[in-house]
């Protein structure tokens, strides 16, 4: 019998699942169920076979994370899940570690739902559908959040009193998972650059910088939401707040102004044609290569940025599905760097998923030996 553990990544309208081998960590299926809320559409693909597709008849969260056991269930032949193992984006001030999930954490996690609206619903939803489809197996989030906990003041704080601080608004930081991958990796192959002054670029849908020393995070570009820094597909990254009080004295209401600045905004918004880098690099409409010189720009000016946070840059890492595939924006942003002294560029492929089944196998290592 296998121990294994079930890596969800829940969003709006999909769910990406991996499985991995407790003792190696290797990973036994991967796949994801497309089209939640509309048409979905399982897919899985499995060691030594074709890729399975299939529609599903119901399109809900749980219905998706049932067609995934259920899949498990009907192919595996000597797997147990001793854990589900869930993306949670916003672990707020308390949570900086991964932890089981309790009813009461689980009710504290949704306080947090307001700071991270496109995405924390969502993954708790993958929580409580697990929680009922598969119970005897222990729900355990992990943090988008935690890697950047314990920065120092000067990195976390906004301009205000001191009181809104204690409150929790505060720098966060996001995409912890993925930057720590990247830290483990150079940790790894390049202790030389790992003991040094790197910066790493998150660069997707959603977008950021983190500016890593000795294997830490020290500064990054998000902040208390995921809306901050960086433009991304179809948010807006880094805008005067007073965009949004006058949005607010304009007429729009806050849910009008939210899915303004996540939904509307960034590429989209820039191009008015897509959030997708490829289809902007693929255009010869003038506002796509606009929308992608202006993104080019802003990542070139926010990693001189992170130099300073560093004192020095040795290194400035690409990754995620634009840092990985699109090379003119790589292209593009080193460039625009060139006036910096030298520095090494490099593509390292993020697994956000085993980082999470790392972090996993840890705490219910730790939890065994303890008992």
């Amino acid at each position: 019998m296998i121990d294994a553990l079930l890596v969800l990544n829940t969003g709006s309208s999909s769910l990406k699942f991996q499985a991995f081998a407790r003792e190696t960590l290797d990973q036994l299926i991967a796949g994801k169920v497309l089209g939640i809320g509309s048409a979905a559409v399982f897919q899985a693909d499995m060691q030594d076979q074709p890729q399975l597709q299939r529609r599903l008849s119901r399109s809900d969260h749980e219905s998706a994370l049932a067609e995934v056991i259920n899949h498990i269930d009907r192919h595996d032949e000597n797997w147990r899940l001793n854990a589900i193992v869930h993306r949670v984006v916003h672990g707020g001030v308390e949570f900086t570690h991964p932890v089981v999930v309790t009813p009461q954490i689980l009710e504290c996690l949704k306080a947090l739902s307001p700071l991270a609206p496109l995405h924390q619903p969502h993954n708790l939803a993958g929580i409580a559908a697990s929680s009922r489809i598969a119970p005897d197996a222990l729900d355990i989030a992990c943090f988008d959040t935690a890697f950047h906990a314990g920065r120092a003041q000067l990195f976390e704080c906004f301009a205000l009193p001191r009181k809104f601080h204690d409150q929790g608004i505060r720098r966060y930081g996001f995409h912890g998972l993925s930057y720590e991958w990247i830290a483990r990796c150079l940790q790894n192959d390049r202790p030389d650059l790992a003991a040094g002054k790197v910066v790493v670029a998150h660069l997707g849908n959603g977008a950021s910088l983190c500016a890593i020393s000795g294997g830490r995070s020290v500064d990054t570009t998000m902040g208390m939401t995921a809306l901050d820094g960086l433009p991304m597909g179809s948010r807006c990254g880094a805008l005067d707040p007073g965009v949004v009080t006058h949005l607010d004295r304009s007429g729009l209401d806050a849910n009008e102004i939210d899915r303004l600045l996540y939904e509307e905004s960034g590429l989209k918004g820039l191009s008015g044609i897509s959030n997708d880098v490829a289809t902007l690099l693929a255009s010869t409409d003038p506002a796509a290569c606009f929308a992608l010189d202006y993104f080019i720009l802003k990542i070139a000016q926010f990693v001189a940025g992170m130099t300073v946070s560093l004192g020095g840059l040795d290194a400035l890492v690409f990754t995620a599905g634009i840092g990985e595939n699109a090379a003119p924006i790589r292209d593009g942003v080193v460039d625009r760097l060139m006036f910096m002294p030298t520095f090494e560029t490099l593509v390292i492929p993020t697994n956000e998923e085993k980082m999470m089944a790392i972090h996993a196998n840890e705490l219910l290592e730790h939890a065994a030996c303890a008992g």
